[in-house]
């Protein structure tokens, strides 16, 4: 009977796996229909009061009327993410990223089954977003992403990966690792996806997500020759978080800093000096939960959520 748990089939939990990817769809569905809502008001009103020409979040307006476009759809894409994920994060974990799965499942949270199903699904997720968004809206749709004038490929390639890679370690230490702060993980990942787009938007549109730029893409029918920055960008991104956080696990990062969770006045800076733990009271244990264990780090043991 154990040998079955420590070997389970690769369809064993195809169910679940497919209510996983439904909510995904829809969660990632609902994060860019108002995220890209709030681009294409800002392209909208900035062509009504210009001199009619855009591209994308590269919008043709004075420096004032550009930076605070810029910074509405920064909070946009921040809020909405904060916000859906908080709906979805029970059930799902509101990834709503592909580079978000393959760290995913490179550390062992999702099977390999799961991964291409909700994968597929954000997929699918920024097309019908944009879809949507086209019809709710007038005129023609204008949400997708692209490079400045100023912004080479390299450069938008690196700025991509960058940032992807941010978020998407945000996620790995928020939401895989289990501390106090895991429920509120959602807070987190809309703060670091505002951030991270504050920096980005100027120079490649603020991506961070490859059904991001791919949906709005396949709805106007409009791939530049450089499209292909938005899908290994974020992937590299992916997988750059992903060594980072191994990196951390096999060196026992909760060693550096013991304590860090606690709420005990005990682990206060000052009582430290004066106080040592109890056997009862341990201050070096590693976090648990669905992250990459110490168990899973030495015996490559596949976690299935």
């Amino acid at each position: 009977m154990a040998s079955q748990r420590s070997s389970p089939s690769l369809f064993s939990n195809w169910k679940l796996d497919l209510i996983a990817a439904a909510g995904e769809f829809i969660g990632t569905t609902l994060f860019l229909l108002f995220s890209l809502g709030a681009v294409q008001t800002v392209n909208t009103n900035v062509g009504a009061n210009s001199d009619g020409t855009s591209g994308g979040t590269d919008v043709n307006a004075n420096d004032v009327t550009r930076l605070l476009g810029f910074y509405y759809i920064c909070s946009a894409f921040g809020f909405a993410l904060f916000a859906i994920a908080s709906i979805f994060y029970r059930f799902t974990g509101s990834i709503f990223n592909p580079s978000v799965s393959l760290a995913l499942v490179l550390i062992g949270v999702i099977t390999p089954i799961r991964f291409l199903l909700i994968s597929f699904a954000q997929m699918l997720g920024g097309i019908v977003a944009a879809a949507i968004l086209a019809g709710l809206t007038p005129g023609e749709l204008n949400v997708g992403v692209a490079l400045n004038a100023g912004t080479n490929r390299a450069q938008g390639l690196f700025i991509e990966m960058f940032t992807t890679g941010t978020l998407v370690l945000s996620v790995l230490m928020l939401a895989a690792e289990k501390h106090q702060f895991t429920p509120f993980a959602p807070l987190g990942f809309g703060m670091v996806l505002f951030v991270v787009m504050l920096m980005s938007i100027q120079y490649t549109g603020g991506a961070v997500n490859t059904a991001r730029a791919f949906g709005p893409a396949v709805v106007q029918g409009d791939f530049d020759s450089y499209h292909w920055i938005y899908w290994l960008g974020p992937t590299l991104g992916g997988l750059m978080a992903t060594g980072i956080y191994v990196f951390l696990k096999k060196n026992h990062y909760w060693r550096i800093n013991p304590g860090q969770d606690s709420t005990d006045v005990r682990d206060s800076a000052m009582a430290r000096a004066t106080h040592t733990p109890s056997i009862s009271h341990p201050v070096h244990n590693p976090p648990t939960g669905n992250g990459m264990s110490e168990f899973k780090l030495q015996n490559s043991h596949v976690s299935n959520v």
